[in-house]
């Protein structure tokens, strides 16, 4: 017999990692020293110190020696696993364990140097699963102390490793890699650290090997283990819920579920949660733009699955009584810092507090009466959120991408959250009262469909409902016969059906039924694209809207009964795994298989309803519960407020009149073309008012603009197009909507549109190409047709090819005047460009000396041009607003124009002034905005 204390399995673990990494180190500094601390940028003596991944990677024979070393770690890995396992009994600390070192796998065996996009997504994976890892080992431990510290100082130097990663890969620093490969090379030994700590717990573990046998059989024998009973008990011991002081001396709380103050302040705390929420995602989708592709800083996202933070001591206490406060105050206060980066990170911080405040107050309430008013005033946060983002334009006034210059209200929403942020912990002291709950017992398998119908039911909450005209967009076609809803006035509707299904909902409770049926049916009208327009609108999208609102408080006090902090944080990851899906389907032309999910948000949206529906089946049936006539009178109270807000917001969002040309007299249309990057700025700001000036001060009178369509989640369903329209006065084509999967065109016109079609160019393997051909009724009733349209990617040659033919069709089927605004990606004179302009399309280059171009282009026929000029964006956006003048010339004028309208001999000089560029942009220009490649407009006659 021959026994062996646990205890040398995490001691062989750190022996085995260590001499690894430091094999590899000494190997790589003493015989590669100048190659392995060269980086894109920088070499010695700018940069003195290398990174991990060159370290372990990028050369022979060091890569060799950390790879055999490593793969021995991998038998002393699996038994700290299956030590844990033992010890704790978890079976979710062995799943995150595997999948764990499945991650650190790949990341140590696929190198940087090798495939650069797939070691970043496997080392990402294995931080955001460090996590939980960490904190589930802590917990169980009978030693916590040194864990807990170890692995706050683990999570604390990502932010400083985070800015030195910035400040070397945007701002170019030198020496910055070195500094972050400091960092990155601590986090490295505190990891191996953190399961070094596990030395004390495995020492009660005892291997027992019985080999008397060995010398008549092959067969080893088999071996048990055997660890000290005080330790189990130490290791087992359960952290009690938080009970707030007043309910442990028995004191009655002051309020109740039906007094006005719990539902204000938790109705507000639900206003501030959700605005916070919404902000997360909104900026997160600045840096694949910017870096057109995945940047790293997508895994802010995770903020959302803060809750397993509760698992660690004393957190749930701190939680319940500062979360609301901290919380709403950080994701508020955030606006105050001007470096995107790190506002995005504690926006980010901000979300795990108050993601971990909504669970904690699920997780505690005691009694089905404060269970349902809770769940009531979540959905109520969440319909002020919807009515006061279409008051302010599809804007959270409160949002960190908002300041007072954008319209923001961010320190009115600080006052506010610090408010109701010290209330809460005595309004909720109620969650607390002893309990009237039946124990529910469910299975893993229950709590594991549970918890995804959860993380399904938030995704879906957040896709379509979010903003008043989400679903108005899923179901526009442009303008015909039969046009569809717009979404003034019909954002109102919207926001009215969300409040009647709020209200509607306390009857639902526990009876899903109904809901269930509702949900099938409009989840089934939303994924059939043959219907459109109204029937869509309504028995698509508002039976969504109000089946998803109906079925939540079941939901809620269905994932709360679980009582389990680990359901929350899964059906939160997965939510944060619908939201990638829903991003793909557009983005697959720059993501890792994008291909799976390419144009299917139809199938995003069945999964996420059945998930939905299948966790609904695991709901135990209870007594069903009254509730006081108190509670009836607030909750319709404050739905009655919302609908007063709703009409106020609707009157004040009415047209400020019936548009006009800025220079009739003169038959002038000035048109635009502008890539409008989503409506972000490139410092993370809003960008409508700035774009909205621009345009003003250059009396545009048509406008094209490009990449639009922000009705996602990740860039905050929001609807840029409704605010230009409104503040410009304007008439407004939306495009091809947020089912459509293209990045969006838009179409603003001082002249009334007649009618209004929209394409899907092909695109057999890049991006869809969305175009817009719009009828407008100009001078003397005369029709000119207008074509908006963003081309595919440079790199899928074929798909701009086809593209480029079948618009060519499209503009030679018009004898109309016509002129095209668009992002064509070409270069002058080349290649597609002799299709644009060709005999098949019978369109002319506004101005075909004009030999710096790639993307943005006029083209024009059967129509007078008078004018060109290409303006500087500023820092609004990455790309030129390009304009041209036109006139508009009835037939007999045509006639007498002939080919002279084509004539390309310009000069720098108008004397018309009404035929004129405005002076203010000539030089150094206004607000950043000047004429810029040509230096000054130029003029044709």
């Amino acid at each position: 017999m021959v026994v062996v204390n646990g205890k040398i399995i995490p001691l062989t673990h750190t022996v085995c990692a260590v001499s690894a990494f430091l094999a590899a180190f000494i190997t790589g500094y003493s015989l590669h020293f100048h190659k392995i601390v060269r980086n894109a940028h920088y070499g010695y003596p700018d940069e003195w110190f290398p990174s991990v991944s060159a370290t372990i990677g990028d050369r022979y024979p060091e890569r060799s020696i950390f790879q055999i070393l490593i793969a021995l770690t991998a038998f002393p890995r699996f038994l700290l696993l299956l030590g844990h396992f033992y010890i704790n009994r978890s079976k979710l600390i062995l799943l995150i364990g595997v999948v764990r070192t499945v991650t650190c796998g790949g990341w140590v065996y696929i190198t940087s140097t090798d495939d650069h996009d797939t070691h970043d997504i496997f080392m990402i994976a294995y931080i955001v699963l460090t996590l939980p890892w960490d904190i589930l080992v802590t917990r169980a431990s009978a030693f916590k102390t040194k864990k807990t510290l170890v692995t706050l100082t683990f999570f604390g130097l990502l932010v400083p490793m985070l800015y030195w990663y910035y400040q070397h890969q945007v701002k170019h620093v030198a020496g910055a890699y070195s500094v972050y490969a400091y960092f990155e090379w601590s986090l490295i030994f505190l990891d191996v650290g953190f399961d070094a700590l596990s030395y004390t717990d495995f020492k009660a573990i005892s291997i027992k090997l019985d080999l008397q046998d060995i010398s008549k059989s092959d067969k080893a024998k088999t071996f048990e283990t055997t660890k000290r009973e005080e330790i189990k008990k130490a290791s087992i011991k359960q952290i009690d819920p938080v009970k707030p002081i007043a309910a442990i001396n028995g004191q009655t709380p002051y309020f109740s579920y039906d007094s006005f103050f719990y539902i204000l302040t938790n109705t507000v705390n639900s206003f501030v949660f959700w605005s916070a929420i919404t902000s997360l995602y909104c900026m997160v989708w600045y840096f694949p733009l910017w870096y057109m592709g995945i940047s790293g800083y997508e895994v802010a996202i995770f903020g959302t699955v803060g809750s397993i933070i509760l698992a660690l001591p004393l957190m749930p206490t701190i939680i319940y009584h500062y979360g609301a406060l901290f919380g709403g105050v950080v994701t508020i206060a955030a606006y105050l810092i001007d470096t995107p980066e790190s506002r995005l990170i504690i926006v980010s911080l901000g979300c795990i507090i108050l993601i971990s405040t909504f669970v904690q107050n699920l997780k505690i309430i005691t009694t089905t009466e404060v269970s349902i008013s809770f769940a009531i005033t979540w959905l109520l946060g969440l319909v002020f959120s919807v009515i006061f983002k279409m008051g302010f334009y599809s804007n959270n006034p409160i949002w960190a991408i908002m300041h007072k210059d954008t319209n923001g209200y961010n320190n009115t929403g600080i006052v506010i959250a610090i408010l109701f942020g010290m209330l809460t912990p005595f309004t909720n002291k109620i969650h607390s009262l002893p309990s009237k709950l039946p124990n529910t017992e469910f299975s893993f398998i229950a709590k594991t469909f549970i918890s995804l119908g959860f993380g399904a039911l938030f995704f879906s909450i957040h896709q379509l409902l979010t903003d008043s005209s989400t679903i108005i967009y899923w179901a526009w076609e442009g303008y015909t016969d039969h046009t569809g809803p717009l979404t003034w006035p019909w954002s109102a509707l919207t926001c009215t059906v969300m409040i009647a299904a709020t209200m509607v909902a306390i009857c639902f409770v526990n009876k899903p039924q109904i809901p269930s049926i509702l949900l099938i049916i409009s989840t089934a009208v939303l994924c059939i694209r043959e219907v459109k327009e109204w029937n869509k609108y309504v028995a698509g999208g508002l039976l969504y809207v109000a089946s998803l609102i109906m079925v939540t408080p079941t939901y809620l006090i269905l994932v709360a009964s679980t009582k389990s902090i680990c359901v929350f944080t899964f059906g939160l990851f997965f939510y944060n795994v619908l939201i990638l899906a829903h991003v793909w389907v557009v983005a697959y032309a720059f993501v890792p298989g994008g291909w799976l999910l390419r144009e299917r948000i139809e199938v995003v949206l069945g999964i996420s309803t059945a998930l939905v529906l299948i966790g609904l089946l695991f709901k135990k049936s209870t007594k069903p519960v009254e509730l006081s006539k108190k509670f009836m009178r607030l909750v319709s109270l404050f739905s009655l407020a919302g609908l007063i807000l709703t009409g106020a917001f609707t009157y004040q969002l009415r047209p400020t009149g019936v548009p006009t040309p800025h220079h009739p007299d003169s038959k002038l249309i000035t048109a635009g073309i502008w890539t409008i990057h989503f409506g972000l700025d490139n410092d993370m700001w809003a960008s409508e008012d700035r774009m909205i000036s621009l345009i003003k001060d250059l009396e545009l009178d048509v406008v094209g603009l490009l990449e639009t369509d922000s009705q996602r989640i990740v860039m905050g369903n929001r609807d840029l197009t409704s605010k230009l329209a409104h503040d410009l006065n304007m008439y407004a084509d939306f495009g091809p909507g947020p089912n459509k999967h293209t990045w969006g065109c838009v179409l603003l016109s001082k002249f009334p549109i007649v009618n209004s079609t929209h394409y899907l160019l092909p695109s057999p393997v890049g991006e869809l190409a969305p175009a817009i051909h719009a009828t407008l009724r100009t001078y003397d009733d005369t029709l000119v047709d207008v074509f908006v349209f963003h081309s595919g990617q440079e790199e899928d040659v074929e798909d701009r090819r086809l593209q480029t033919a079948a618009l060519a069709k499209l503009m030679g089927s018009s004898d109309r005047p016509t002129f095209l605004l668009s992002y064509l990606v070409t270069e002058p004179l080349k290649g597609n460009y002799n299709t644009h302009v060709s005999d098949i399309s019978g369109m002319h280059d506004i101005d075909p000396s004009d030999d710096d171009r790639w993307c943005e282009y006029i083209l024009y026929k059967n129509i007078k041009r008078s004018g060109y000029a290409r303006v500087a964006r500023g820092s609004i956006t990455d790309t030129e607003l390009q304009v041209g003048k036109f006139q508009v010339l009835n037939d007999e004028e045509l006639v007498e124009a002939g080919s002279s309208i084509y004539n390309t001999d310009w000069t720098n000089e108008q004397e018309n002034d009404d035929l004129k560029f405005p002076d203010k942009f000539r030089g150094d220009g206004e607000n950043d905005h000047f004429y810029h490649v040509l230096s000054d407009p130029r003029y044709f006659d």
